[in-house]
């Protein structure tokens, strides 16, 4: 039977070249692009299906800091498809970056300096915004908004006998410390998306509590440090090729540094392969290149507990129930 592959953010950086080598992979595969910028996924799909004219790859418009478009996207998809094999749950955004090159230098000169740029630990602060429902923005895009996703789709990935896949674009960024349950939302601090990361760390860790009886899975992934439009942000592309040499030799220390979105999607491809029943929902699978540009995956455990996962699935529950009162949509799910 055609696996279907539903990918947000699929329209540029990692998204795209992920969904190009999910058609290396499999070029029967149902491809859906779910993304914000319609004229972005027409022209996504025009080069992929450029690559493998036969390719099935179909679009649905999806704003995920806007619940009533999650809403919409996901009555678009189950009225279309009858299952879904994996959801890669990417689409992200950080907002208004600011590096502190003081904390930069000091760094650098420390103990801590292949950790700092492994994880830019220190480094990143973001200016965050309140969105249309009323939540933080940061929080919305890159984790409730895919959340409800999950929720509304949930019939057409608990429907057959085998398994399916939820896996989650985090990052090395992601940190305890960054987060708490009493600010799940990061309406005070200035690490957003270091807090939202963490968030996704934790409410994957939740859903293969709750649903891997019902052979639904879930897997995080931290593509590396990767040059996309999520970095051109932080500094102008033009500073990141001028820095590429730089960024080449420092994988003699830390092999996070895939710097292309292909080597970035490596471990999104290679969970891809692998079944989902065998995997361990405590890692995370990271993206490595070596200096002579190998790819790889490195599993690594994630600073994440059971209590904490269930504290905040809880409370993603009840935000649910609150924002889709308001916008007087149809909760799916239970």
């Amino acid at each position: 039977m055609r696996r279907v592959v539903l990918v947000t953010g699929a329209s540029s950086g990692i998204g795209l070249a992920l969904c190009r080598r999910l058609l290396q992979e499999d070029a029967e595969l149902h491809l859906c692009l779910a993304c914000r910028n319609m004229a972005k996924a027409r022209a996504a799909r025009a080069q992929l299906l450029a690559d493998r004219p036969a390719a099935q790859v179909t679009i649905v418009q999806v704003d995920m800091s806007v619940l009533a478009s999650v809403l919409r996207a996901a009555e678009e998809i189950r009225q279309r498809f009858q299952y879904l094999d994996y959801i890669y749950l990417n689409a992200g955004i950080m907002p208004n970056p600011h590096i502190s090159f003081k904390a930069f230098i000091s760094g650098l000169f420390s103990r801590k300096a292949v950790h700092m740029l492994s994880t830019a630990e220190g480094l990143l602060h973001q200016v965050d915004q309140v969105t249309v429902d009323g939540l933080q923005e940061v929080f919305e895009t890159n984790l409730f908004g895919h959340f409800v996703l999950v929720r509304q789709l949930e019939p057409l990935l608990r429907c057959s006998e085998k398994p399916s896949m939820l896996i989650w674009t985090s990052s090395s960024n992601a940190r305890r410390s960054a987060f708490s349950l009493d600010d799940y939302q990061h309406k005070k601090g200035k690490e957003a998306y270091s807090s939202s990361k963490y968030a996704t760390d934790l409410t994957s860790l939740a859903l293969n509590r709750h649903f891997n009886k019902q052979n639904l899975y879930s897997s995080v992934v931290c593509p590396g440090i990767v040059t996309t439009n999520l970095t051109y942000g932080i500094m102008p592309s033009l500073f990141w090729k001028l820095l590429m040499p730089i960024l080449w030799l420092i994988r003699l220390f830390t092999k996070t540094y895939t710097l292309t979105p292909y080597n970035g999607s490596e471990a999104h491809i290679w969970l891809f392969k692998q079944k989902p029943e065998s995997l361990d929902g405590l890692m995370k699978y990271h993206s490595c290149t070596t200096f002579g540009g190998n790819n790889y995956v490195e599993p690594r455990k994630m600073d994440v507990d059971d209590e904490t996962a269930k504290k905040l699935y809880q409370k993603l529950l009840e935000l649910e129930k609150q924002v889709i009162a308001r916008t007087n949509g149809p909760i799916s799910t239970k």
